[in-house]
């Protein structure tokens, strides 16, 4: 039987002060439902699996370093290129260092830190990985976006080897 990493539950930020990520998610939509201790849940939509992130306050917490075996960015979705339009209008208003909107081809993203520090990204849904291939074949071809393109043999040569069917 092969197993397989289907998807994520929730993320856990841990930060210095609580209160200001706290904020910070309440207004991208997230609420928090829970507390045991210094960790808080919050939830967006119904929560759930991929709708949960926790937060765990620890004022002695020395800082990050991005390093091998770390996680770089929490993504979240937003509904339309509109809606992260506005949303990165407001948030330079307020003060944070927001990205440009970079096109990813098949989605479009900012990046900027919340206040303990967390490198957040937002991305629009679409287009979607269908923009360069039909639905039956995702998957089946390595699909490259522009910028990447020159890299291309050196990509296949670091991919490992996949057996199909398990």
């Amino acid at each position: 039987m092969a197993t397989a990493t289907l998807g994520l539950h929730s993320v856990t930020l841990v930060v210095r002060e609580a209160a200001p990520t706290l904020a910070l998610m309440a207004q991208l939509g997230w609420r928090k439902v829970a507390q045991e201790g210094n960790r808080m849940r919050t939830v967006i939509g119904h929560g759930g699996p991929g709708r949960t992130i926790d937060i765990v306050a620890d004022a002695g917490r020395p800082e990050a370093v991005n390093g091998v075996g770390t996680v770089h960015h929490v993504a979240m979705s937003i509904g339309s290129i509109e809606g992260q339009r506005a949303l990165r209008e407001t948030l330079l208003a307020q003060g944070y260092r927001v990205t440009e909107i970079r096109d990813r081809t098949y989605f479009t993203s900012i990046y900027f830190r919340e206040p303990g520090g967390v490198l957040f990204e937002v991305a629009t849904l679409g287009p979607g990985f269908t923009v360069d291939e039909p639905l039956p074949a995702l998957g089946t071809e390595l699909k490259l976006p522009p910028w990447k393109e020159p890299h291309r043999a050196d990509l296949i040569r670091a991919l490992p080897a996949i057996r199909a069917g398990g």
